[in-house]
């Protein structure tokens, strides 16, 4: 009985969560409501699925510029709250990187046309997700896997982990895509703001659906994929598995690294699907020190930062896929 009441109150909190993001405008509350509304949000926000702080393996801090509103630190943009991010990479003599990004915490339903009529989802619109600042991190320690490679970031969001390698890693080619064109718009704003920051790399945005039929023009052409939280949606797997096959490049070594909790089966399922479509994979839990011991301290609850945090939903395995 007492698990159902704490599943029924967890329901409870996700219908909240989907209230707040359809409202244009919160209703006006009376003291009393206030209150309540109050101790709500604190039970939201350890629910919540969204996460706010992550890892924070690269520092980074909200740039104000002469396009800021009277908030300090917000831009807006059509109907949306932009934020201009500096992300301070920890390597010697390493650029800064530069990223525009959504901020606001209402969806608005336009994006939600854009996934009907694409088939696809609205998660790179909704944050900076977490597993891709593990990617960004992981790239930055392994630089010479990219050197000289042309590689492609699947399901990209704003494109952190992209722009890394190709500020970093000297890697001769770098395509940053996801399937939803209106984040490949960010993609593109970002990639533009950083072009000082790439060097000999060529660096492009790339709308690229995983169900896409016609790619012959990027077929056996990647040395390396990248992606991040990018096997939640089941739907999706077969997509996704195929697309891998078809970018690697089947006349060298060649591979893709995924970072992505398991997310209940979700994660066992898409690798069923890997295996299905001829192609071999191994999962690793603790590839890199400082984000195995950062991964402990929100376990052992000695960091308070994310109060929502758990293994399953939050912390990303690698998945090293070939041919």
């Amino acid at each position: 009985m007492e698990a159902s009441r704490t599943t029924a109150k967890a329901s409870s909190l996700r219908w909240q969560i989907l209230r707040q993001a359809l409202l244009s405008r919160p209703p006006p509350l009376i003291p009393e409501e206030k209150e309540e509304e109050e101790q709500s949000e604190t039970s939201i926000k350890r629910i919540s699925r969204k996460a706010s702080q992550g890892f924070n393996l690269i520092p980074c801090h909200v740039v104000d510029d002469d396009a800021v509103l009277a908030s300090g630190s917000l831009m807006r943009r059509g109907h949306a709250r932009e934020a201009r991010m500096c992300y301070t990479l920890p390597v010697d003599g390493a650029p800064r990187i530069f990223l525009t990004q959504r901020v606001d915490e209402r969806a608005d339903l336009g994006d939600f046309e854009t996934c009907n009529r694409y088939n696809i989802d609205n998660t790179g619109l909704v944050c900076h997700w977490p597993s891709e600042d593990v990617l960004a991190y992981f790239c930055l320690s392994q630089a010479d896997m990219f050197r000289y490679k042309r590689v492609i970031e699947l399901g990209s969001g704003y494109g952190l982990a992209g722009l890394v390698i190709a500020a970093i890693t000297e890697a001769s080619e770098v395509v940053i895509s996801d399937g939803n064109p209106q984040v490949v718009d960010y993609i593109q704003r970002n990639i533009d703001a950083n072009t000082g920051a790439f060097g000999a790399t060529r660096v492009n945005s790339m709308t690229l659906h995983w169900d896409q039929e016609e790619i012959s023009n990027l077929s056996n052409a990647f040395d390396v994929i990248i992606a991040s939280d990018c096997t939640f949606f089941k739907e999706f797997h077969n997509g996704l598995a195929r697309i891998i096959k078809l970018l690697l490049n089947k006349a060298g070594p060649s591979q893709a690294i995924f970072f992505s909790p398991k997310r209940g089966n979700s994660l066992d399922k898409f690798l069923e699907t890997i295996n299905q479509n001829g192609l071999f994979f191994s999962v690793t839990e603790n590839y890199d020190a400082e984000v195995w011991k950062r991964h402990q301290a929100f376990m052992d609850c000695k960091n308070s930062s994310w109060t929502s945090y758990e293994q399953d939903h939050c912390y990303p395995v690698m998945v090293r896929i070939t041919l």
